[in-house]
């Protein structure tokens, strides 16, 4: 076998190639082996990659220990944390196409023979994802590992999003200052991808189902040993998947791709699983509709509790069993024998993996929930389909009916929750935040939190086409489709409009008939896009959410 990168390092015309490494200390043993490159998202910007750096020296360990020659090199790492609730949570989603041409870039100009993608958060995984899918050659994902939890608060270990939620509780005297500040200090304890599971952890988990990463590997804490050990494992499993042939398009496949939805759906996974599923698939180049998330995710029960669908952490799930203990619950259900990173299928990777049923941990013979976490609603206000999450809301609310109160913007909303304008009963209507309407797909993560807060969540309802964050509770429907901005329906909806939503139904309408909808259109325009750069050139070329929010690229 031929390995890529002697194509610009074998023979006297490619010197020029070698010398370059050469001026970097490479030897020509070094370039007579794999090349085996790592893409790694380190910053200090986030706590979900500060330990990459150390993670990345374990892989270098690895792959030196199988007889390749690893090269490094630097990709955006963002956090959704930082863009909460400002300007900033625009360029989130957007990322996830930077990182997948960065390292797509970065790969092919180096002709790598393969290689180990380090990442944590929440779009960055996905775009990990896209990128070894469009490449093609092989490719495994060593993530940093989730977070701790933090100081005890409302009865559970607190997180990041606490803060958010205490902010309402501090605006209506329920806590003080000092606790407060107290929550600030205590909630992030260490490095990691936030503890609970959002999507960073969520994708992080769906990569190990997928068969990108080290069965086992995806959700040991960041500040475990063994953390350290899958990474230097991953190194050396990388060198010999490019000795096996073994390409992540053999790996990313419909089969493998059915599998990771399902243990996303049985743990309880974030709704933004619905935007990334649909892109990885387009970039091996197999669809995956709405309609076969829906019929998944109504199939496959929901069996780990794990915040915000339950009191405990993703570093409880790792203890309970992890990915493993539910794939194996889940193996009637998956598709067993499509390859993993291990040259080897699930039914072989889990052959001594015991069953078992524990406090968040259940069997499908005694679920949670009888279906799994997303469900697709639809209707005259979400032609193209809606996403919400069932397994985060409370059974006596999956069926909801309020008149609508409507914001073209998130500050909007945010500032209508501080003026104590939003009432029990409302559905507050949060639009032109879609992909190519805010634009950027905004999370409404601080909307659900200050309601929570002010003791509205359980009350009222927020329908939006932007997204939410995966700790989101209360009612709540988001990615409606056609967005604001394409002059989809919510954009003609009008304060007191009556607004259905039937999450075990599968629908979402507003009560307005299609006479008044059309009278309506006459006098709507579509609003101009102000921004300027990578925003504008999202705006212009991003598809619908239900499309996955990808921009083509074929």
């Amino acid at each position: 076998m031929e390995w890529k990168s002697r194509s610009v390092l074998k023979g006297h015309e490619w010197s020029s190639v070698r010398s370059l490494y050469k001026g970097m200390g490479f030897s020509d043993y070094d370039l007579e082996r794999p090349l085996i490159g790592i893409a790694n998202a380190w910053n200090n910007a986030n706590p979900g990659h500060n330990n990459l750096r150390q993670v990345s020296e374990f892989v270098r360990q690895g792959i030196l220990q199988a007889g390749g020659t690893p090269v490094e090199f630097g990709i955006i790492g963002p956090c959704d944390g930082m863009g909460c609730g400002n300007n900033g949570m625009r360029f989130i989603l957007p990322a996830r196409g930077l990182i997948a041409d960065e390292v797509e870039t970065m790969a092919e100009l180096n002709h790598f023979d393969g290689i180990v993608l380090l990442g944590s958060c929440d779009k960055v995984i996905p775009g990990l994802l896209m990128a070894s899918a469009r490449l093609d050659i092989p490719a495994i994902i060593c993530n940093g590992g989730p977070m701790l939890g933090g100081v005890v608060f409302d009865g559970r270990e607190s997180d990041n999003s606490s803060t958010v939620e205490a902010l309402g509780m501090l605006q209506t005297g329920q806590i003080t200052e000092a606790e407060y500040q107290a929550l600030e200090d205590g909630c992030c304890p260490c490095n990691g991808s936030c503890s609970f599971l959002g999507t960073a952890n969520t994708m992080c988990a769906v990569a190990e189902a997928l068969g990108m990463s080290l069965p086992g590997s995806s959700m040991v804490p960041a500040v475990l040993a063994e953390r350290f050990r899958y990474a230097q494992a991953s190194g050396r499993r990388i060198v010999e998947m490019v000795r096996e042939e073994l390409t992540a398009r053999k790996i990313i496949t419909r089969e493998s791709l059915s599998n990771a939805l399902r243990l996303g759906m049985a743990i309880g996974g974030s709704t933004n699983m619905a935007l990334h599923f649909p892109a990885i698939a387009y970039e091996s180049e197999c669809d995956f509709t709405m309609d076969e998330i829906d019929e998944i995710a109504r199939s496959t029960p929901h069996l780990a509790l794990i915040y915000p669908n339950g009191p405990c952490n993703v570093p409880d799930f790792y203890g309970a069993g992890g990915v493993p203990a539910v794939m194996k619950h889940l193996l009637p259900l998956l598709d067993a024998g499509a390859v993993t990173c291990m040259g080897v299928g699930w039914d072989t990777i889990l052959k001594d993996v015991p069953l078992v049923e524990n406090e968040i941990i259940h069997s499908m013979q005694n679920p949670w929930h009888e279906w799994g976490s997303l469900a697709v609603l639809r209707g005259n206000l979400a032609p193209n389909t809606a996403i919400t999450k069932p397994t985060a809301i409370r059974r006596d609310m999956l069926s909801f009916r309020g008149k609508a109160i409507c914001f073209n913007s998130e500050e909007d909303a945010t500032q209508a929750i501080g003026d104590g304008k939003i009432q029990e009963g409302m559905v507050v209507v949060i639009r032109y935040e879609g992909p190519k309407g805010g634009p950027g797909m905004r999370e409404m993560v601080r909307i659900m939190k200050l309601l929570y807060g002010r003791n509205l969540a359980l009350s009222t309802a927020v329908v939006t086409d932007g997204r939410f964050s995966g700790t989101n509770n209360g009612c709540f429907v988001g990615h409606v489709s056609p967005e604001a901005s394409e002059g989809g329906p919510i954009a003609l909806v009008q304060d007191g409009d009556m607004i259905s939503i039937d999450i075990p139904g599968g629908k979402l309408d507003v009560e307005v008939s299609d006479e008044t909808l059309a009278e309506r259109r006459k006098s709507w325009k579509a609003p101009e896009c102000l921004n300027k750069g990578y925003l504008r050139r999202f705006a212009l070329h991003a598809e619908s959410a239900d499309k996955g929010a990808i921009l083509k690229n074929r």
